[in-house]
């Protein structure tokens, strides 16, 4: 495959990019349109050969070479439930007429456009005007965490990733404990808000929704979005990380004396203990009875929530590290949808 030319819109810490690098594509040119100088740094920090293009409003298609693969994930808060839908009225959401504009002009040969779930109406408008129609991958088949997105593509769709069957245990950083910021569950711990992931007591074990999410519990930390509250179980799926992590807002996980500060369950003969009630004793089994903490995730576990490379972000502040992370692509969902492009 002969080296491509890529234009990245929106490129943030250049997701993109990395995918393509992991994918072995070649890259002969990547130019990359962004504002936040965060992300900018983290970007140069990792490909310091890129080519950054500054505001999305003043990249000029006669100023480019020929474009072969046109990527980019449109600023969301106007289009996500999570927000005020306000759709295209939002001006952050009329950036997405920015991506039309240079993929009119510029013909590339490939595109990828990445945006969350939204109103059906608002998913129509982008459908015509890209003439395709977009594919819904969650990626908590191949992550621990769950984050369903919409991608509109032109790239040969080779159907759904494999479940991998990742678990937050399986993205924890080994002897992490974050001594001065565990806090007890309070005494709402066992009843689970209004989620279908509640504790059975009546079968003694966990329930799991069907994201794979498993909230356990509440911390008793704000009253102002239930969400933040929300403790989840190692053995289950991580929340979607936002734009908006840091501070609390971080996902949370429980902690206890007996093996999750330690990277994950303690195992006899290589298997992982059914999860119960039940204190086994003499046993390294999990247990509810006592020690029971959580602590935020890290920036690292973050990180690998979205299949990026362990300290790929660690060239800025953790604030910075958590917001970026949560505005970024999960790079194993862009490699599994670029991945055609290496037959052409």
């Amino acid at each position: 495959m002969k080296p491509i030319n890529v234009l990245s819109l929106f490129d943030g810490m250049s997701c993109g990019q990395l995918a393509l690098d992991q994918l072995g594509i070649p890259v002969a040119n990547y130019y990359a349109s962004e504002i936040d100088k965060f992300a900018i740094k983290v970007a140069k920090a990792n490909y310091p050969n890129m080519i950054h293009l500054g505001d999305v409003r003043d990249v000029m298609p006669n100023s480019l070479p020929k474009i072969d693969l046109l990527i980019g994930g449109s600023p969301c808060q106007g289009f996500s439930f999570a927000g005020k839908n306000l759709n295209f009225d939002d001006p952050r959401s009329k950036l997405f007429f920015e991506y039309v504009r240079l993929l009119k002009a510029l013909k590339p040969k490939y595109f990828l456009l990445e945006n969350v779930k939204m109103k059906k109406e608002s998913e129509q408008i982008i459908s015509d005007m890209l003439g395709v129609e977009p594919v819904q991958i969650n990626s908590n088949l191949v992550s621990a965490q769950n984050r369903k997105r919409l991608y509109w593509t032109n790239i040969p769709f080779a159907g759904m990733p494999e479940d991998r069957g990742v678990k937050l245990s399986d993205v924890l950083e080994y002897g992490f404990v974050d001594r001065d910021k565990s806090h007890c569950i309070d005494a709402n711990y066992w009843k689970g808000g209004n989620l279908k992931t509640y504790f059975d007591k009546s079968r003694r074990q966990l329930v799991f929704s069907d994201d794979g999410l498993c909230h356990v519990g509440d911390a008793d930390i704000s009253d102002k979005h239930e969400w933040i509250n929300r403790v989840y179980h190692p053995e289950g799926k991580a929340p979607t990380l936002t734009a908006s992590t840091g501070g609390h807002t971080q996902p949370k996980i429980l902690q206890t004396g007996r093996g999750y500060n330690k990277g994950g369950l303690k195992a006899q003969d290589g298997k992982t203990p059914t999860l119960s009630t039940s204190s086994w004793e003499h046993n390294n089994h999990l247990t509810f009875d006592e020690g029971i903490t959580w602590r935020k995730l890290t920036p690292v576990e973050c990180e690998r929530l979205q299949t990026v490379p362990d300290n790929y972000t660690a060239h800025v502040s953790n604030t910075q590290r958590y917001k970026m992370l949560g505005n970024g692509w999960t790079i194993e969902v862009i490699k599994h949808l670029l991945a055609p492009m290496k037959g052409e």
